[in-house]
């Protein structure tokens, strides 16, 4: 194996690429758009997947040997690299499509290696030396999509199903309320009240608009109104109005934490072994210690039966957020390669 490997991180919005060394170094770093069904509207999924492919294949040098590892944003079978889906590429399409053949008929030659983003990121994470005594680690990203996965740190192994998946809790069926109703909005699968919907990036833009027209006085009356009003960006709105502990942003980002919260709850409830559950994504990074703050408050309300009562430490300590560089799927991606993974 060449002593570097080609890593690729596909998202909804950009790929990003690197030179990954065995000592974990990234190098030569670069990002461009991602060619998606927002970026090209109009487009059919297949002109899509035909356009990643050659954007993926071109970005590998050719060079005797080479290695690639990618890191694919989308819910895929780990086995095979066959994807069902993904939201923020192409949109509700779920046709299975092997892009690990796709890539081997055009680049034959070439050794690819795919795992899905969160995936990535979790193996990164995990691989920290002070995660090496963990025994399960739950790795969640908050983006402009939603999902986990759970690595069992005494075999490596990250466990699939029946169709090679594990943790989509992006996709699962979740409840929302908003000034006191309760809310439905679409996914960008096209189905109506998922996770991501209401938590994600976009989610949360989404219920910032149904807040708007439910409480208009207030929202016009509140810092969010007023910083999004006079031009600023949502994202940025939102964080500097929760700095300025404006009421209103407080109360967007307690609903849109709350199905996340009723997860993790879930997840901690059913297998205590997880000693770690690491958040991290552009939702978690951008709005900082509040993001933890709001998910901690809906977790210390209502934790777990007798576990918070009598040890209410417990779940504190075991949710953190990834700092920069931690989670890094362009690192996973380098990992998965060298390691092997998938088999």
């Amino acid at each position: 194996m060449n002593a570097a490997i080609t890593v690729l991180d596909v998202g909804g919005t950009h790929i990003r690429q690197a030179l990954w060394l065995r000592e974990g170094e990234l190098r030569a770093r670069t990002s461009r758009p991602s060619p998606s069904f927002k970026r090209f509207p109009g487009t059919s999924v297949a002109e899509l997947q035909a356009m990643m492919v050659r954007e993926l294949c071109d970005a590998v040098a050719e060079t005797p040997d080479a290695v690639v590892g990618i890191s694919f944003g989308a819910a895929l079978d780990h086995r095979s690299g066959t994807i069902y889906a993904s939201a923020p590429l192409w949109g509700g399409h779920s046709e299975p499509y092997s892009l690990r053949a796709a890539l081997a008929a055009r680049r034959p030659e070439v050794r690819w290696h795919i795992v899905n983003d969160v995936t990535a990121a979790l193996l990164h994470a995990a691989a920290a030396p002070g995660r090496s005594t963990h025994r399960k680690v739950l790795l969640a990203t908050i983006s402009t999509g939603i999902a986990c996965r759970v690595i069992d740190q005494r075999l490596g192994l990250i466990p699939v199903d029946i169709c090679g998946l594990q943790g989509e809790i992006g996709h699962l069926p979740a409840h929302c309320e908003l000034a006191g109703r309760s809310v439905e909005l679409d996914c960008d699968c096209g189905q109506t009240g998922h996770l991501a919907a209401y938590a994600s990036g976009p989610g949360i833009a989404r219920m910032a608009e149904v807040l708007a027209q439910r409480e208009p006085r207030r929202w016009a009356a509140s810092r969010l109104g007023l910083l999004t009003s006079d031009g600023t960006d949502f994202e940025s709105s939102l964080r500097r109005a929760l700095d300025e502990q404006d009421g209103l942003a407080a109360e967007l980002l307690d609903a849109a934490t709350a199905p996340v919260a009723a997860v993790l709850r879930t997840a901690l409830c059913l297998d205590p072994e997880i000693d770690e559950a690491v958040l991290t994504g552009g939702v978690v990074h951008g709005l900082g210690h509040h993001y933890r703050h709001a998910l901690m408050g809906h977790l210390t309300r209502e934790g777990l039966y007798l576990t918070s009562e009598r040890s209410p430490e417990w779940l504190d300590q075991r949710i953190t957020v990834s700092g920069p560089g931690e989670a890094d799927s362009l690192a996973g991606a380098g990992i998965a390669a060298y390691a092997g993974v998938p088999a």
